[in-house]
């Protein structure tokens, strides 16, 4: 059986694909049915028809993967990707999606790989974001291990309440994740010293006063 949490970001990724790629006349009618599903009919829907609003007879994480479904990318391998929660419980919550269901690949195969992204990402979550700690917490789905990265601000756990994310939220942690900005190690700058540029300056007024005195000396002539 789905978790509620599940069953909130399911929802939420199944009414965004209704919005893209539904007939304006049909959107309504879909995204109330969508609703109104408890977790049990959401489940016999998405396994009878293997995810309906797709073409390509995928689960909504392949989905996902495949682009079909439109998603929030932070970062990619051969093996997995990593995307924003669009139903967040923090800022910065993101999930890391095998791109092969558990049975194609041996879990140690799949750890290794998680456990790589897994680290990279928290590091830029804790960098940019500035959470107090990052919690990591799995959660197996429709044959994916799919892994989810929470930053705790301040007492968030994952049975926290979701919340819908705005699109200019997304994309504001999108790109402070996304950038590969290195931190710039600023090499510590030699105070310029004025010792040669004084000098330089006082031997040249010095050589003017010589000169100017040698002009204006007046001595007393020389008497036999």
């Amino acid at each position: 059986m789905l978790s509620e949490e599940q069953v909130s970001a399911i929802k939420q990724q199944l009414i965004e694909h209704i919005e893209k790629s539904f007939p304006e006349d049909k959107r309504q009618f879909a995204k109330e049915q969508i609703y109104r599903m408890d977790a049990e009919s959401l489940e016999e829907f998405l396994t009878k028809n293997n995810f309906i609003a797709g073409q390509n007879n995928q689960c909504i994480f392949c989905s996902i993967i495949s682009g079909e479904i439109p998603s929030y990318k932070i970062d990619e391998t051969d093996e997995a990707i990593v995307v924003l929660e669009i139903n967040p419980i923090s800022r910065g919550h993101v999930l890391i999606i095998p791109k092969k269901h558990a049975k194609e690949k041996t879990e140690e195969e799949i750890s290794e790989e998680i456990q790589k992204l897994t680290k990279k990402s928290s590091q830029k979550i804790k960098t940019r974001l500035k959470p107090k700690r990052i919690d990591i917490i799995l959660s197996p789905a429709f044959g994916h291990s799919v892994t989810n990265i929470l930053p705790i601000y301040t007492d968030e756990s994952i049975s926290s309440k979701r919340q819908a994310a705005k699109k200019e939220e997304l994309e504001e942690v999108q790109r402070l994740l996304k950038e590969d900005a290195k931190d710039k190690i600023s090499k510590p700058r030699t105070p310029k010293t004025k010792t040669t540029k004084t000098k330089k300056s006082f031997l040249k007024k010095a050589e003017e006063t010589v000169k100017k005195f040698e002009q204006n000396l007046w001595l007393p002539k020389r008497i036999p």
